[in-house]
């Protein structure tokens, strides 16, 4: 047993050295510099835009307009973030190395999730019109707005 758990403990350790944190894909690479560098420049050109008209012209235009986007904070994370993604998608899972689950736990889990759709039958039965049980919604009852005699028509 103690032979199993090294070899799992080893697993791991491999497994988070070879994992990159989420700087190595925003911050480290030179483009990725260069674009958060120039997202300062670019939000401080359009507060001077505001008292220098030569630049007005410009950060009125419509380059500009697709510039603005260009240079969002979350553009820029969103396209440096599909790497660090890509990235966490295929390293492989570490909860296949942890083993099954005991049987209590399972049993929890399962006694869990029978609670959970328990709730939600009764809550859908209180909203359904078309179910008994939902009291002056349903269309059947005649105090229900849904009722066809209480429909006017004209």
């Amino acid at each position: 047993m103690d032979n199993y758990s090294n070899h799992t403990f080893a697993t791991l350790d491999a497994l988070r050295a070879s994992r990159k944190h989420v700087s190595d894909w925003l911050w480290r690479p030179w483009y990725a510099k260069l674009w958060w560098a120039a997202i300062p420049a670019w939000w401080a050109g359009m507060a001077v835009s505001t008292k220098v008209t030569l630049l007005t012209a410009f950060y009125d235009s419509a380059l500009a307009g697709f510039l603005n986007v260009l240079f969002s904070p979350l553009t820029a994370l969103m396209v440096l973030g599909v790497g660090y993604v890509r990235h966490l998608l295929a390293r492989p899972s570490v909860a296949g190395v942890r083993g099954s689950l005991s049987d209590d736990a399972s049993s929890n889990i399962a006694d869990f999730w029978e609670e959970h759709d328990r709730a939600f039958e009764d809550l859908n039965a209180s909203t359904d019109i078309h179910d008994p049980r939902s009291g002056a919604l349903y269309i059947g009852n005649p105090i229900s707005p849904n009722n066809g005699a209480r429909i006017n028509v004209f």
